[in-house]
């Protein structure tokens, strides 16, 4: 999915489950000698809180601003941490389905679950 793609609805529900993605990875950490897994910050490092914020603002411009940052950020992430979000949207490409694939020939509507 291109940058120009968002809007702020969609830019909404790609950062929210962006976020949902990075705090799934877990890391190791020693504490006090003990290993423990910690769930990733990633998405704290990345001022995903903030754009989320601001995505659901009631101010235009406060949307508009989050929109931009978030399409700033889109292009920086990994592809397979862009497939996985698009994936968990259930978001996909209609070019890269198989002919016999029944979405293949329509656009899916973001939000929208087959």
């Amino acid at each position: 999915m291109e940058t120009a793609d968002f809007s702020t609805e969609t830019a909404l529900e790609a950062a929210i489950s962006l976020s949902e993605v990075l705090s799934a990875r877990r890391h190791r950490r020693k504490v006090l000698g003990q290993e423990v897994l910690v769930p990733g910050q990633l998405g704290e490092a990345l001022h995903l809180p903030r754009i989320i914020r601001r995505l659901q603002s009631k101010q235009q411009r406060l949307r508009e601003q989050g929109l931009e940052e978030f399409q700033s950020l889109w292009p920086t992430l990994s592809d397979p941490t862009r497939d996985k979000v698009l994936d968990t949207l259930g978001w996909y490409d209609p070019k890269e389905l198989d002919w016999d694939d029944k979405r293949s020939n329509r656009r899916p509507v973001p939000g929208v679950e087959d």
